[in-house]
């Protein structure tokens, strides 16, 4: 009888392949372009920053034949204050997965080395996504709730970020649309980012659509304990408060809002959104914006531009290329970010931005030591490591008068689940 394969499948060889493809990604986005000059090394205690916030002066008409020319004034200085915030982000390991990938005739890859190369990359990455919210840390809205065995799924389709500003495996908090009451803490364990929903493990029990998932290590997210981002800086809401002042009585500190009605991006939008800086700041200053958006909304930018204009120039190797290369919106380089809320448009000089840094991104580390090792049940040492990445910083601005925006843009068809 002839050998059948099935006898010899222990002699086979297996072929495993040595490219690992990444299937989703780690851009750095609007976070890794704040400028590490912008970065000011400061101490626990709060960081003062002086603004000038009213010119002074009184200006009158007198009579030059002994009339009173009246008192006089002068420019107002006021101070914005913030503190860092602290952020972490832990990777853990078994030993058997360390000692199973640690030499090249065992494994295509050295696990431990590849967590270790990308951690730095992936805390960036959630950086980027903590940037985008107004400082109570949260990072999704849910739009409806399907219970299922042991976990819940929330599709997360309707405030413009989708589930894009969370990761798969991450914790969050369930809170109520008040960010008061806390239903309960799950895992994420499964991130459809094309379908905008997230598995999270286990049930929340009460969770409705409205609710909110909220980075965890907040147990209060009404004080605005996280990173000040895209939602705080960039506002022109007459109410609460920005960096120590009280935006009803200081108009100053509020950026400067166009309505987009709902409506899909149109030209006389962006040309506003710039004229309001002017407006505010006058038109010979030194702040040269750049129009933040989702590539959506630079779709939606481009398709005006397709109506309009006639593309008779060709590349230059000749190959058809129906669509446009870089853009500019109203003057302003145009610069696109995944993670940005693909209702809105910020126009945003990078130069007001900056980082209040207590510590850089780097190790957690105690007595030179960067690997921690787990402690079992009964006391002894587990046969798993785990190290943090780590930062203490906040973000901050110089100049909200500099800042426009356009919120309320209409989504182009294919980028929101319905």
């Amino acid at each position: 009888m002839a050998v059948s394969e099935s006898q010899v499948v222990a002699t086979e060889l297996e072929k495993v392949e040595k490219e690992i493809p990444m299937l989703f990604e780690r851009d750095p986005g609007f976070a890794g372009h704040i400028k590490k000059k912008n970065v000011t090394v400061v101490s626990a205690r709060e960081m003062r920053a002086p603004l000038e916030i009213s010119p002074g002066g009184n200006f009158t008409y007198f009579n030059p034949d002994g009339g009173p020319l009246g008192r006089g004034s002068g420019p107002d200085w006021q101070k914005a204050v913030l503190s860092p915030v602290y952020m972490s982000l832990g990777i853990e390991y078994t030993k058997l997965a360390q000692w199973a990938t640690d030499d090249a005739r065992k494994a295509v890859q050295n696990s431990v080395r590849y967590l270790t190369a990308t951690a730095i990359t992936e805390f960036i990455r959630q950086l980027n996504s903590q940037i985008q919210g107004n400082g109570s840390g949260q990072v999704a809205t849910i739009g409806t709730v399907t219970a299922g065995a042991g976990f819940d799924t929330y599709l997360c389709n309707t405030d413009g970020y989708g589930v894009r500003l969370v990761r798969d495996q991450q914790f969050v908090q369930v809170y109520d649309a008040t960010l008061v009451t806390l239903r309960g803490v799950g895992q994420i364990t499964q991130w459809d980012v094309e379908g905008q929903t997230v598995q999270v493990t286990p049930n929340i029990a009460g969770a409705i659509a409205t609710d909110v998932l909220v980075t965890t290590g907040i147990s209060s997210p009404t004080s605005l304990p996280a990173l000040f981002g895209v939602q705080y800086h960039d506002s022109n809401a007459s109410a609460g408060t920005w960096l120590g002042f009280n935006r009803a009585n200081t108009p100053q500190i509020r950026a400067s809002r166009v309505d987009g009605g709902g409506s899909a991006l149109s030209l006389p939008l962006p040309r506003l959104a710039m004229n309001k800086i002017g407006n505010r700041i006058g038109e010979n200053n030194k702040y040269k914006p750049t129009a933040w958006m989702h590539p959506c909304q630079k779709q939606a930018y481009e398709e005006v531009g397709q109506m309009v204009t006639v593309m008779n120039a060709m590349p230059d190797d000749k190959k058809l290329n129906m669509y446009y290369g870089a853009m500019q919106m109203a003057g302003a380089p145009v610069k696109t970010d995944f993670n940005w809320n693909m209702k809105r448009i910020d126009f945003i000089p990078e130069t007001v931005w900056g980082w209040a840094e207590t510590k850089p991104i780097g190790f957690y580390t105690t007595d030179g030591r960067k690997i921690f090792e787990l402690r079992a049940a009964d006391g002894g040492i587990a046969a798993a490591e785990l190290f943090y990445m780590t930062a203490g910083r906040q973000a901050w601005i110089n100049n909200p008068a500099a800042i426009s925006y356009i919120d309320n843009l209409a989504i182009p068809a294919g980028y929101q689940v319905v």
